[in-house]
């Protein structure tokens, strides 16, 4: 397919991971694409395999956004889709908390994504539509113990969302969120093998019990998540905005209960 042949993306958090497959996958389909990212190494790989560009900088940084925004226009001579992944993960309950560690879980996942759409949006106006895809996560829908910053951020990341697909939508603008559950990733491993020591137990064992109530029995790959995100950029999903598309495996529609009486 060339869904997006003569379409511009912009893919935040574009190194590795969501960020990376996407890019791959848009690029794939005919886009050409811009990746930012705090590692120059990791996103100029991926530029460079993909014919694209790469912009370093952290995402937080209004300036750093307004910079790849103006590059990416420059460079291609437009921009027509947002994918706004890059996010970063905190642990913390609501008394132990650092406020310094809070505030940056928002400015990394609500504040980078608002600024990316605030210097986009009117390059979008400029081509008559766009697209605009949030990276959300499950946690947008359930806690998780000791990550009141994640968990919070990601929540934010729905009314962002819902907020400019309304004020954007008669600009022919659409804006909406996935929310994957456990993704394999570098960083997933380094979670789960904390956890895996901490047991004795191999990295593979620990996946496979955490993943087991679930239908699917196992984590998404990265590219499991640039198909759904590539969707909803898409035109095949051209009266799809302000809505949250879930990827998590069936985790949803498992009752904890259930669980725990399987366990007795």
């Amino acid at each position: 397919m060339q869904r997006f042949k003569g379409k511009v993306a912009l893919i935040t958090g574009g190194g590795e991971g969501i960020g990376e497959a996407t890019a791959r996958r848009l690029a794939a389909e005919g886009a050409q694409v811009v990746v930012t990212g705090r590692r120059q190494a990791l996103i100029e790989a991926v530029a460079k395999d993909i014919g694209g560009l790469a912009v370093a900088g952290d995402i937080a940084d209004e300036a750093h956004v307004r910079t790849a925004v103006a590059a990416t226009v420059e460079h291609f001579g437009a921009l027509d889709i947002l994918i706004a992944n890059a996010g970063v993960s905190m642990s913390g309950s609501v008394v132990e908390i650092d406020m310094d560690v809070f505030r940056r879980s928002m400015a990394v996942n609500v504040e980078g994504a608002l600024l990316a759409a605030k210097y986009a949006i009117p390059h979008m106006r400029q081509r008559g539509g766009g697209a605009i895809v949030l990276v959300s996560s499950q946690a947008a829908f359930v806690a998780y113990p000791d990550l009141i910053a994640y968990t919070s951020a990601k929540s934010a990341m729905l009314g962002l969302s819902r907020s400019i697909a309304i004020d954007y939508g008669p600009d022919r603008i659409r804006c909406n969120v996935l929310c994957p559950a456990w993704v394999r990733s570098a960083m997933t491993d380094a979670t789960f093998g904390d956890l895996a020591r901490s047991r004795g137990r191999s990295l593979e064992d620990v996946f496979a019990q955490a993943m087991k109530p679930t239908p699917l029995r196992r984590m998404a790959t990265p590219e499991e998540m640039a198909g759904p995100i590539a969707f909803l950029a898409s035109d095949d999903a051209s009266f799809i905005t302000g809505t949250a598309l879930t990827a998590d495996g069936g985790g949803a529609i498992i009752d904890p209960s259930m669980q725990a009486i399987e366990s007795i």
